[in-house]
């Protein structure tokens, strides 16, 4: 850390993503604002989200000096690629929703697009594109101190899920490893950001679908197809890149500290 450009990079980073939290605790009130104009809580939804992550756009401009920030935050890469891998990994989800859970009587559009696509897109992109992803890539800090600080605040964020102190370490703990999980997929897949954005899209797409636990602890059987869709993902992910003759990316020289 004795490099001034890495520490110029994390202060940046850090900068950046402590101005996107103050603003994200506003997001009602902008979004309320927003429904006023817009007349439609899905769009203002969006915007929304646009708004509270500019100073991530301008810290990523800053950082890499190129205009197309979203191209430095990983969506530049194959979009098809990550939405074929994710549904193919997601599978035991769907399959298993299908064979233990019964649909949903009322599903509300609006709100599930919210809850997984939208949602899965955002926080793919502030905190695996730019909290972690600028932190590995521009930095020598391995993948464990990259991660750590964006998993712990990505499940400090579900906590509000939770009605008691059990629950809450359950919640705490499946999230904090959901973060690392996403953030080893952005990695594998050559930094190709729709890879966890449509995999946790379609996770999150088939417990709006077929469960009705409204938090992300569930019960014993999502949480199997969950482990296996988990299993899954890492096990197409090997196969992958020993197709492509292609070196993990997370290994022993870049798991705390990179040569």
């Amino acid at each position: 850390m004795k490099n001034r450009k890495e520490l110029t990079t994390l202060a940046i980073v850090i900068t950046g993503f402590v101005a996107y939290y103050i603003l994200f605790e506003q997001f009602a009130a902008i979004k309320v604002w927003l429904d006023g104009y817009t007349n439609q809580g899905l769009t203002s939804y969006i915007i929304t989200y646009f708004i509270v992550g500019v100073p991530v756009f301008l810290a990523t401009y800053f950082l890499n000096r190129k205009p197309n920030v979203f191209s430095s935050l990983g969506l530049g890469k194959n979009i098809l690629t990550g939405i074929v891998a994710a549904f193919v990994v997601t599978l035991p989800m769907f399959i298993g929703g299908l064979a233990v859970f019964s649909l949903k009587s009322e599903i509300d559009i609006e709100n599930l697009l919210a809850g997984t696509l939208v949602a899965g897109f955002f926080e793919e992109l502030y905190f695996r594109g730019f909290l972690f992803g600028q932190v590995f890539k521009n930095t020598k800090l391995g993948f464990i101190p990259a991660i750590f600080i964006g998993a712990l605040v990505f499940a400090s964020g579900h906590l509000y899920q939770s009605t008691n102190i059990i629950e809450m370490a359950g919640i705490f703990a499946i999230t904090f490893f959901g973060a690392i999980f996403f953030a080893w997929l952005y990695a594998e897949w050559n930094y190709n950001l729709w890879m966890p954005i449509f995999t946790h899209a379609f996770m999150n797409l088939s417990w709006g679908l077929f469960t009705d636990n409204s938090n992300a602890l569930g019960g014993w059987a999502a949480n199997i197809f969950r482990v296996l869709t988990i299993a899954a993902a890492i096990t197409i992910t090997l196969l992958y890149k020993k197709r492509k003759g292609q070196k993990p990316e997370i290994n022993r020289y870049t798991v705390l500290l990179k040569p």
